[in-house]
């Protein structure tokens, strides 16, 4: 066993005092909380933001505006050492999402006075008692399109309030045997190395049974959506994806961990690539893009049986030169 509990213990305590605490006096819980020059990154508009402050002014505050009576749905809460810096800080992970009543206008998206849900996760780094570094990533897409205003043309695979694992089993409160960990890390391992070639000489379906269960659950973003087995998967995402794109640069993480049967990792960008072919109905631009991606996993025996998928969408089309943003809320981002 590991013992993470005092990093869990902290983050945990961060949420609860989120959800408790009122606008005016978000500021104060997040100085309790995080290192003063806390460094966030959260998707566009927000992107990189350096201190507490400005993490409350910027993000929270207006976010807890919107949604009156947030109140975090939490599915997945797992930490680990970052695999990629063995002597670096702990980190925690956090998945599910921040539900409210849609209230008040954010970012331009008109609010519906229902319930709302923004997808999230999030990673943080822990360090001498705080949390020194975030990387908060959230679906506005998804957000938009339960308010009514769909950003995207009708996408490949399916729109939904995403559940958590299907064993209800990804709050990981206790200590998990090392062993448990390695494996899920592997399983990641040996998976990346096969999606960062695209080039294996299988089949896309052989390829990805070397690392998947046939009955695997992909919960994409919006904009390209959920899918289910690795048939339709192929179908609905990985092989259009494939197609769509050309001079895929390698793999790029900051952080990947793994504790018990679930892992994940983040990039700031994970990688680059050509859009060559149309993707999500939009045509090919030719110009390099950046995607920012969460990925979270469950592991079930040798293989892979869930990932939940966060990518900045919004930054991806902006760098084509689409602000999707603003095209559909008629507001300019800053």
């Amino acid at each position: 066993m590991v013992n993470f509990q005092k990093e869990k213990t902290l983050v945990s305590s961060f949420f609860e005092a989120l959800d408790a605490t009122s606008d005016s006096d978000l500021p104060d819980v997040l100085r309790q909380f995080c290192a003063q020059d806390l460094h966030w990154r959260g998707f566009h508009p927000f992107n990189e933001i350096t201190g507490t402050r400005a993490v409350a002014d910027r993000f929270w505050q207006p976010l807890k505006n919107s949604l009156t009576r947030m109140k975090r749905r939490q599915d997945i809460f797992f930490a680990g050492t970052n695999s990629l810096d063995p002597v670096a800080d702990v980190w925690v992970v956090s998945m599910g999402h921040l539900m409210g009543l849609f209230d008040h206008p954010w970012l331009g998206i008109r609010p519906t006075g229902k319930m709302a849900f923004l997808r999230y996760c999030e990673f943080h780094r822990v360090s001498q008692g705080k949390i020194a570094e975030t990387a908060m990533y959230f679906d506005i897409p998804h957000l938009m399109v339960q308010a009514g205003q769909n950003p995207f043309p009708p996408q490949t695979a399916a729109h939904l309030v995403q559940p958590g694992p299907r064993t209800h089993d990804g709050i990981l409160t206790k200590d998990q045997p090392i062993e448990e960990g390695r494996k899920t890390l592997s399983t990641i391992n040996a998976m990346i190395s096969d999606l960062g070639q695209w080039n294996s000489d299988l089949p896309l379906e052989d390829e990805l049974a070397r690392t998947w269960h046939d009955d695997m659950i992909w919960w994409g973003p919006e904009g390209i959506g959920a899918t289910y087995t690795i048939d339709r998967y192929a179908q609905q995402h990985s092989g259009p994806f494939r197609a769509a794109f050309a001079e895929r640069s390698g793999t790029s993480h900051i952080c990947r961990l793994a504790e018990g049967q679930y892992g994940g990792f983040f990039g700031w960008p994970n990688f680059t690539a050509v859009p060559t072919g149309g993707f999500m109905g939009m045509p090919a631009t030719g110009k390099p893009g950046e995607f920012r991606v969460i990925d979270i996993y469950r592991r079930a025996g040798d293989k892979l049986a869930e990932n939940w998928i966060f990518i900045d969408l919004l930054h991806f089309w902006r760098q084509q030169g689409v602000d999707i943003l603003a095209r559909t809320t008629g507001i300019e981002a800053s």
